[in-house]
């Protein structure tokens, strides 16, 4: 067997040392050095090995990716469960090694040195009766990826605690950035210096949630989106989950992540398996640089959505609960003479659910509402032109529903007692393999009877006291599972349906997720103001194509601040485009220039889909700036944003970073006629005509931004001349 493996790609390295009979340990993660000898590896695992210090273990910690007490590491561990007590603490033995899906065989050789894109490590701990597998790879795009699986080989129950892996990051890495927020106010930065100890972030939520840390980075003093090492890790899992950094005053710092596991969640007979989430580790200079990352792996996964995404309309802010045909009608028909290509009814179409307290769960058109059913409706829209969607959250039920009154055992629930109500609604639980099939059968009733292409997938309450009638025992782990299943199900079934993981919004934003659905919800609210801080922090781990962005009423229903149209759709040009806005109170001004963002959007949408996100560090709080870049730098599209009121006059000049610096460009204000009406512009604009450049000039010197009163956006497009 091979004692090192580089894993190699996209200009990014992961050096293993697997040595003698233990586990992998991580000699390096992070810019890819070049070549390497076999003595070169053993000259770097020589190196990393720490001298012992007085009052230490007589032999120096050894830090796995599955960190073991045993070896004197005093940090979190790895694996946490036992036998009533017993076998708390394993010392896994290596037993094999698979490197690119074949088995390397033989004994350890301590100057053999391999590269491979992915390694299976397999080890054993008779004693505590646990096997153990790990595998690693490395995307094209420099994205790593590791999970774990423990295997329960005794005869008596195993009971598992925790399965986290940890990667070690430099300690030239001082600063810690992840993310917080809250309903309505999702990804809000938050950054603070590393200091020893842990800085543990646990999602108890049932789900993502609004606040999680997305991305737990670990950086150099004062990185940034262009420059500064970073060093990140994702943990991939819809349901509770952690991300941590620790260090330990012997000086290692380690990223780690897995499932959070409740209280006897999972117990292992003999021959039972965990497998723990994938986590996700990217390694970049800059922030921008992790983003991109993460953008490729999605953009090269064979079920990425490869189709234009098509603008959608989505009722929901229009009409809330009070759907009527004429009204839908005339929302259509407006909607296709703009050039949407997507309706979405939203909640309100089944049951009782005249409002949020009652029916849902059951998933039958309303004769109350829809007496002919959703047909008429549905073909008129079909036949405009336009593909339609609909609204569903199969995962909940209103106590007051009939699903509800059949079948109360079918309520997460532990205790004897019923959860708190949220949105007056329980969480049906789809681990019940009859609540699992009742629910699937009622969607595919649905699909099967009329032309539907996209669900929105909505999810919109906390899994508190989240367990399985009648013994309670806890269930999020099985009801995670059984979402992806769900969901994998029907997309196998309907291989032409779409499906938004919206869940309050950003509530179930991550890979897992993502991994089964073609778009996120980035929040429920759709202020222009809240959601270019949203959609900037969410394209840290998505790219725009899956970000829902829609263009809001005048007056925002979340926030009550008033906009212009040029900044709502100014932001939300730069994700999945869509409107939610009841078009029939827009005047015919707001139409025009309406259809207008629509076709620019249209134009563009394989660049702004396709590009990469490019973000500007700009000292000014008052003054945001992004954009995405062609792959082969041929074009790209700017936005320069007024957030507030700056405390200088003038904005100066403001870089359009990421061009080609040996080519020319056109750079050329979007819509510059609305926005004189607001704007002081600036000399170089010339008529809309715009001012040439090369690249390097643009990236170095960059061009006078204008005058923009506080909440408004200008949208550049950039063009190559040769």
């Amino acid at each position: 067997m091979p004692s090192r493996i580089v894993l190699r790609a996209g200009g990014v390295a992961l050096i293993l040392d697997i040595s003698g009979d233990r586990l992998p340990a991580v000699l390096h993660w992070g810019a890819d050095p070049g070549e390497l000898t076999a003595a070169d590896a053993v000259a770097l695992a020589a190196g990393g090995v720490s001298p012992v210090m007085p009052s230490s273990p007589d032999v120096p910690p050894y830090l796995s990716v599955l960190p073991e007490p045993w070896t004197g590491w005093l940090g979190t561990p790895g694996l946490v469960g036992s036998r009533a007590g017993r076998a708390w603490s394993p010392r896994f033995e290596l037993t094999g090694i698979g490197v690119d899906g074949e088995p390397a065989g033989g004994a350890s050789d301590d100057g053999a040195l391999v590269e491979a894109r992915s390694v299976v490590v397999r080890a054993t701990d008779a004693a505590a009766g646990l096997e153990l597998e790990l595998t690693l790879e490395i995307d094209g795009s420099g994205i790593v990826r590791a999970r774990a699986r423990v295997t329960n080989t005794a005869a008596d129950e195993y009971g598992l605690d925790a399965l986290n892996l940890a990667f070690p990051v430099p300690q030239a890495a001082a600063e810690i950035l992840d993310f917080a927020g809250r309903w309505g106010k999702e990804k809000v930065p938050q950054r603070r210096a590393i200091t020893v100890g842990t800085h543990r972030r646990e999602g108890r939520q049932g789900r993502t949630g609004w606040g999680s840390a997305e991305i737990l980075h670990a950086g150099v003093p004062g990185f940034g989106f262009a420059a500064g090492e970073v060093w990140g890790l994702h943990t991939a899992w819809s349901g509770n989950h952690v991300h941590y950094l620790e260090r330990v005053n012997e000086g290692s710092t380690v990223l780690g992540g897995g499932e959070l596991l409740l209280p006897g969640e999972v117990r292992l007979a003999q021959g039972e398996s965990y497998t723990s989430p994938w986590v996700y580790l990217a390694y970049g200079n800059g922030l921008d640089e992790v983003a991109r990352r993460f953008h490729r792996l999605m953009r090269a996964r064979p079920q990425h959505p490869s189709s234009p995404r098509p603008v959608t309309l989505n009722v929901w802010e229009a009409v809330y609960f009070d759907h009527d045909f004429d009204t839908l009608s005339e929302l259509a028909e407006i909607a296709a003479g703009l050039g949407v290509e997507r309706f979405v009814l939203d909640d309100g179409w089944f049951g009782s659910r005249r409002d949020d307290t009652s029916g849902l769960g059951d998933w039958t058109v309303s004769t109350d509402v829809w007496p002919n059913g959703l047909g008429p409706l549905i073909d008129r829209v079909t036949g405009l032109g336009m593909r339609f969607g609909l609204w569903v959250e199969p995962e909940m039920v209103n106590p007051d529903s009939d699903l509800a009154r059949a079948h109360p055992e079918w309520i997460m629930a532990t205790g004897g007692r019923l959860p708190i109500e949220a949105r007056h609604q329980q969480v049906l639980n789809l681990s019940i393999p009859e609540a699992y099939d009742h629910i699937r059968d009622a969607l595919v009733a649905l699909l099967e009877e009329y032309d539907i292409s996209y669900l929105k997938w909505d999810h919109n309450r906390d899994l508190v006291d989240a367990g399985t009638q009648p013994d309670g025992r806890p269930a999020v782990h099985a009801q995670t599972l059984a979402f992806y299943r769900l969901v994998a199900e029907l997309k196998q079934r309907y291989p032409g349906l779409e499906i938004e993981s919206c869940s309050s919004g950003g509530g179930r934003a991550d890979l897992a997720a993502l991994a089964h659905t073609d778009r996120i919800w980035v929040s429920d609210n759709i202020d222009p103001l809240d959601r270019q801080q949203m959609m900037r922090w969410t394209t840290q781990l998505l790219p725009p194509e899956l970000l829902g962005s829609h263009v809001a009423a005048r007056v925002n229903h979340t926030t009550g601040r008033q906009h212009a149209l040029s900044f709502r759709a100014a932001t939300a040009v730069f994700g999945h485009f869509g409107i939610e806005w009841d078009l029939r109170q827009a005047t015919e001004a707001e139409r025009a220039e309406l259809r207008e963002w629509i076709a620019f959007y249209k134009q563009h949408r394989a660049l702004l889909h396709g590009g990469d996100v490019v973000r500007l560090d700009h000292p000014d709080p008052a003054i945001s700036a992004h954009g995405v870049v062609a792959p082969d730098r041929s074009a790209a599209v700017f936005a320069y944003v007024s957030l507030a009121m700056s405390g200088l006059v003038s904005p100066g000049r403001v870089r359009l970073p990421g061009l080609d610096p040996r080519r020319r460009y056109r750079v050329r204000p979007m819509f510059a006629e609305t926005l004189s009406r607001i704007t002081q512009a600036p000399p170089w604009w010339n008529a809309g005509e715009g001012i040439a450049l090369s690249g390097a000039l643009l990236g170095s010197a960059g061009l006078h931004a204008p005058h923009l009163p506080p909440e408004q956006a200008v949208v550049y497009l950039v063009t190559a001349e040769d």
